[in-house]
């Protein structure tokens, strides 16, 4: 699938891949168009993840979102949707390496413990993402939800945009 960009060529949509691994493990892979440093801003940085992170067919909006970016440190989304409760993803950070990993826990959803990892290679940067579940059944549940990147992967190369910044 092609993209049109005004005033430039198209620019091919960016796809993503996941692949379960094993029971227990999940692997997401995506390239985007920026350099490593820029994408790890745009999954570190309150006011950029606020941009991209909720997918808005959902229909969800985000309240806040709180990362102190440290090991050791916490991170938690805070979600509405119009007549609901509000709903909360949160975690600690198990390795910070900027630009290049990532590693926390998701405390809000059988701690699972994910991996990030930001590979840079011409100006485009490769996401790899493990995730690995405590059991089966809970990547069984995770897979069910339905809740796993796509749309808010393509939100985020609307924010790169072809400058590969997130200005």
């Amino acid at each position: 699938m092609q993209v049109e960009k005004s005033g430039s060529e198209p620019v091919k949509k960016n796809q993503t891949t996941i692949e379960r691994q094993s029971d227990c493990e999940l692997v997401i892979t995506r390239s985007f168009n920026g350099p490593a440093e820029v994408v790890f801003d745009a999954w570190t940085k309150p006011e950029v993840v606020m941009r991209w992170w909720a997918p808005r067919s959902f229909g969800i909006k985000f309240v806040s979102c709180e990362i102190d970016l440290r090991v050791g440190g916490q991170y938690r989304y805070v979600f509405a949707l119009e007549g609901h409760e509000p709903m909360a993803f949160y975690g600690t950070w198990l390795e910070v390496q900027r630009p290049t990993r990532l590693a926390w826990t998701n405390a809000d959803a059988g701690d699972y413990v994910s991996t990030a990892t930001f590979t840079e290679r011409a100006g485009k940067t490769t996401l790899t993402l493990h995730e690995l579940h405590p059991s089966k059944a809970s990547l069984d549940e995770a897979l069910a939800s339905g809740a796993y990147p796509g749309e808010n992967f393509d939100q985020l190369d609307e924010l790169l945009a072809g400058t590969g910044k997130i200005s």
